[in-house]
């Protein structure tokens, strides 16, 4: 059920309700060049205002990505970081009752990041970003620190991470396709349902991640006995 224009966006608290707002406002203007720059518009000041409401996330993020910033040597490995600490601080409002990231973000946003660190371009990196992917889940459960947040950055930070090792360092062209498909399409396809439906769909539910879970093993097995 989308809620209706008229309600400031920027006032909504609940992330969900303030996405299906937006969402309605692509819907309804058929995506002509007025309802995409509204909607451009609106996404911003609610992001912003978001933000401003939770100074100590703010200065988490830019004191986290400051240091990734600081220590990233690859080509490419600054404007990685860059773009990972704008989709951070414009997406803060997902946090909802919580002012500051948990430690399990941390982990979620280093995860994301690891193709701008050494680590990330090490022959372990797939194994590590399992590791950090298996515990950022169990602390936050672990703590009560689960958040929307926290859940979309940790499918971001999959297909980030998953699909730059597979397309850098993964010679198999089988290999590649089926990473594509399976960490970028489910992206590609909820993004897809949600402009279309105007509201914010559900995630796809564990069980159908599987087989992308499984390929992520495979993937980090390869990359290891690689050299």
């Amino acid at each position: 059920m989308s809620v209706p224009v008229s309600v400031p966006v920027d006032q909504l608290t609940d992330s969900r309700a303030a996405t299906d707002a937006l969402l309605d406002v692509l819907r309804a203007g058929r995506w002509r060049p007025g309802a995409v720059g509204r909607f451009l518009r609106l996404a911003a000041r609610r992001s912003m205002r978001q933000a401003a409401r939770r100074p100590t996330a703010f200065a988490q993020a830019g004191a986290l990505h400051g240091l990734l910033f600081t220590a990233a040597r690859a080509p490419g490995a600054r404007v990685w970081v860059a773009g990972s600490l704008t989709l951070t601080v414009l997406h803060l409002g997902l946090l909802e009752h919580r002012d500051r990231l948990s430690p399990a973000d941390v982990i979620t946003l280093l995860r994301g990041n690891l193709p701008a660190t050494a680590l990330g371009h090490s022959r372990w990196s797939g194994l590590l970003a399992i590791g950090l992917d298996l515990g950022d889940g169990r602390l936050a459960r672990r703590q009560g620190t689960v958040s929307p947040f926290g859940d979309y950055a940790d499918s971001l930070a999959d297909a980030a991470f998953w699909t730059w090792l597979v397309l850098r360092h993964e010679p198999s062209r089988t290999v590649r396709a089926a990473a594509l498909a399976a960490w970028l399409g489910p992206v590609v396809a909820v993004t897809a349902v949600g402009v279309r439906r105007g509201s914010m769909p559900d995630r796809p539910r564990p069980a159908l991640m599987r087989p992308a879970a499984a390929l992520q093993a495979v993937v980090a097995v390869r990359h290891s006995l690689r050299r």
